[in-house]
């Protein structure tokens, strides 16, 4: 028998590590990686009267934003938006267990969210537009009326866009002083696609409480073996894109470490879509490691050229 949702009722003293557990520092290694990314693929940029001070001041302020700021307020949001579909999914976790009592866990995201906002404010209007872009993803991911996360298609797609590409894009723009150049912006929004497939892995652990909330992933849409399929493909397409770039752009062997990287992810889809509940843990560990490292291959080649 499921357990119900805490009632929101008045709100105990919040236990700090109730908080900790709603911003969920694990998730913050996939923006700060692709923060990271972006930012070496602009170190070209720098020239004899850059302040470097300066840049490693933004870039550390950078990397706070992009993980415990604007990744631990998405999760806060999520979590108080997907309190229902968590007391039969993850009855556990802060909010529907009742350590995160009342409305605390709304106030939580709230306040992170426009904490995170006054942050970027101070970096420069292209930071401040990718957070505020950010941020509106993950309310409209989460909160109805758009609720997209309703759909695998847009909701994956907006994590993925928030998660990659406008980290690389807040991490270029900081080292550059500046809009990045053409080439890194292509980049990021080709690890974005592929960065699509990487959140379909993350539903095949929700899919009982996705099908009774009407939460439309591509597991709960089109079944385990096609959603596994179409994760594997995506993630696989846009490197292959990303090498056929490289390779026009005059980096053959960040080109061919690329296709390396990606030979050893095959290895592991097959294991993925032969049982891909099972396995879907082991293969987001495993090839979603290798997929970021050829984050870092492109972003060299683009940043040491």
């Amino acid at each position: 028998m499921s357990r119900t949702v805490a009632p929101l009722t008045a709100a105990p003293r919040i236990q700090p590590s109730a908080l900790v557990a709603v911003l969920k520092p694990v998730t913050w290694f996939a923006p700060v990686w692709a923060f990271a990314c972006g930012g070496i693929s602009a170190l070209e940029s720098l020239g004899p009267d850059t302040d470097h001070l300066i840049v490693l001041r933004d870039v550390l302020l950078g990397l706070v934003l992009a993980g415990p700021m604007l990744c631990g307020a998405s999760q806060a949001v999520n979590d108080w938006f997907d309190r229902h579909v968590d007391a039969i999914n993850e009855p556990d976790r802060p909010i529907p267990s009742g350590r995160l009592p009342g409305r605390s866990g709304l106030t939580i995201a709230i306040l992170w969210t426009a904490a995170s906002l006054l942050l970027a404010s101070f970096l420069g209007p292209i930071v401040f537009t990718a957070a505020a872009v950010g941020c509106a993803f993950s309310w409209a991911y989460s909160a109805p009326p758009l609720r997209l996360k309703k759909n695998g298609w847009y909701g994956n797609a907006s994590v993925a866009i928030s998660y990659e590409g406008l980290a690389w894009v807040t991490g270029a723009a900081l080292v550059a002083q500046g809009m990045p150049s053409l080439q890194s912006l292509f980049l990021a929004l080709l690890y974005s696609l592929g960065a699509h497939g990487i959140m379909t892995l993350n539903d095949f652990k929700s899919i009982q409480g996705d099908l009774r909330f009407g939460i439309r992933t591509l597991p709960a849409r089109y079944g385990v073996k096609a959603a596994s399929w179409i994760a594997c493909v995506v993630m696989a397409g846009a490197q292959i894109a990303v090498m056929a770039c490289l390779v026009a752009w005059g980096h053959t062997v960040a080109a061919l470490l690329v296709s390396a990287l990606l030979f050893g992810q095959v290895g592991l889809m097959k294991r993925f879509l032969a049982d891909p509940q099972a396995e879907a843990i082991r293969y987001n560990a495993t090839g979603t490691g290798l997929y970021v490292l050829g984050m870092m291959v492109a972003a060299v080649a683009l940043g040491v050229s």
